[in-house]
């Protein structure tokens, strides 16, 4: 556990490990950043396919709402309790045949998949509000529908500044704290 966590039950997480692909042999960044601090973190997929993009996803990607687009819908754990509803998605002309449109883990994780695939991110923005969970949210979550959740809205770009992912993921506001390290100049 992070040495400045306020309690036990809370996470602090930055954003950077999760938008770099890993080296060979290792392992996806969730599972290394947990393992590094004596916790344990998995991962169920629950969906993975082809999906009409929602509006605020068809907004990032740069697609018609409606359109087609590959997601993968995930469940992470935290010591084997539901931590976070991790939906990612991809424009249809990336993911479309390859394993991101699958429900088998990726070795090295998605982010790898995708440097391997030519579509390396150089490039993110991030919006997280606060906001109380859908009922289908909470009980994923295995949380109250009147505890507050964080969702964290992720775009990565591409060296030329097209998306090549977008992320929605909603976490129980209570466990979590987002930690941002920015270098200015």
């Amino acid at each position: 556990m992070p040495e400045d966590a306020v309690n036990s039950a809370e996470w602090v997480t930055t954003s950077v490990p999760y938008l770099a692909p890993r080296a060979p042999g290792q392992r996806d960044a969730w599972s290394a950043e947990t393992a590094a601090t004596g916790r344990r973190g998995s991962q169920r997929i629950v969906q993975a396919g082809e999906v009409a993009a929602p509006g605020e996803i068809a907004e990032l990607l740069g697609v018609g709402q409606g359109d087609r687009v590959v997601v993968r819908r995930r469940v992470m754990y935290l010591d084997g309790r539901p931590y976070e509803l991790t939906d990612t998605y991809y424009p249809l002309s990336i993911a479309r045949g390859t394993r991101l449109a699958g429900t088998a883990k990726i070795p090295g994780g998605a982010v790898t998949l995708l440097a391997e695939l030519g579509y390396a991110g150089v490039r993110a923005r991030e919006d997280v509000t606060a906001r109380l969970p859908s009922d289908e949210e909470a009980t994923a979550l295995e949380s109250e529908p009147s505890q507050p959740v964080l969702q964290l809205l992720r775009l990565t770009l591409d060296a030329g500044d097209r998306p090549v992912q977008a992320d929605r993921m909603v976490m129980p506001a209570r466990l979590q704290r987002l930690r941002y390290d920015l270098r200015v100049g």
